[in-house]
């Protein structure tokens, strides 16, 4: 069984219409998010969210790259080796 670790995933929404997709994806993996932080940057005509999540590399994994196939979403993450 992998070990669980912490992380950051950092996203920016580029165009609005994507927020229900994304938050389908976030919805899917809700076991492994600690918490979640979103900013709408009205100036710049964006969101901005950041995510605490908890969970097996392979989860984090398979969230982020289903983020990533999103138009208009960019997606990072940081993850702990321990």
């Amino acid at each position: 069984m992998e070990e669980n670790r912490l992380g950051i995933v950092g996203i920016i929404v580029e165009d609005l219409e994507a927020s229900a997709a994304l938050n389908a994806i976030l919805h899917q993996y809700s076991d492994i998010i600690v918490g979640r932080l979103g900013i709408p940057y009205r100036d710049r005509g964006v969101s901005i969210i950041s995510i605490a999540v908890d969970g097996s590399n392979e989860a984090i994994s398979a969230m982020t790259g289903k983020i990533g196939q999103l138009e208009h979403v960019s997606v990072k993450s940081v993850i702990t080796k321990m």
